[in-house]
Parts: C-alpha cells; structure tokens; sequence
C-alpha cells in the first residue's frame, strides 16, 4: 500500500512539473535564421548626461552566426516609440557582430552610428526589433526596469 502510494505521487508530481519543464527551452529557444541580438546596453552607465559619450554607451549588438556575409542595407531596428533606424550600405561578415550606437560617429566594419542627440531605449523597458527590408522581423529583444543590460538569447 506504501509503495503504490509514493508511486502515485510520483506521477502526480511528474505530471505537474511537466508542464514547467517544456517550458525552459523555449525560453532559450534557438535562434530564428542567422541574424540576431545579442546583447543591448539600453541604459548608459552613469548619469545620463547626453553627452555623445553618454549616447554611444547605449548600443545594441547584431550578431551573424552564419557562414556568409550579409548585406545588411534596408535591415531597420525598431523600438517600441517607432525611433527606427535603418543600414545603409553596410555588410556583416560570417560570425562577426556590428554594434549599433545611438551617438555620432564614423561607421566601421563593427560600428555604426545612429548619429541622435537623445537616448532611444527605454530604461524601465522597451523591445528591439531587427526588421528585414521586406519588413518581416529577424529578431527581438525585450526587457523591463532592470540593470541597464540585457542577453537576448
């Protein structure tokens, strides 16, 4: 009789956990294509001062976990106001990352620059999207008030 009934509750607690376990992975779910967020510092260290310091120090990583090169002209990031920002001529090499800053500055291979005189992303949350040029989204990356930096995956 003791045995049955620590089975059954075995199973009952198996079942319970079930649902708690599926639901790990997904919110580690892989990445959707080869294009992606991989961290945004959405607010500056220290005081906001916007200073164009201040502004770069805000900045979103883009990640390509491909094998090719992509061309990343008419790729918009978006935030939850709609401040959007759209690449010009600007390629991604296979495994390399380009990190968008919302300051003024000289676009490089790793840099570009949004080139405003205000902060973009919300500090006590907001969501980037990585919008294709035919507007589907690539990706997204959300967060609410936490420590200035979020992982997007």
């Amino acid at each position: 009789m003791r045995i049955r009934s620590a089975a059954s509750a075995a199973v009952a607690i198996a079942a319970l956990s079930a649902p708690l376990l599926a639901a790990t992975p997904a919110a580690a779910a892989p990445h959707q294509g080869g294009l992606h967020f991989g961290w945004v510092q959405y607010d500056s260290p220290g005081r906001d001062t916007r200073s164009n310091a201040s502004l770069n120090a805000e900045r979103v990583n883009i990640h390509n976990n491909t094998r090719s090169t992509i061309q990343l002209k008419g790729y918009k990031i978006k935030d939850n106001t709609g401040y959007t920002y759209t690449f010009g001529n600007h390629k991604i090499g296979a495994g390399k990352t380009v990190q968008l800053r919302t300051g003024r500055g000289t676009n490089s291979a790793g840099y570009v620059y949004w080139n405003r005189g205000s902060y973009v992303w919300n500090n006590t949350g907001d969501k980037a999207r990585l919008l294709r040029p035919s507007g589907s989204q690539a990706d997204s990356c959300s967060w609410g008030d936490g420590r200035g930096t979020t992982y997007c995956h």
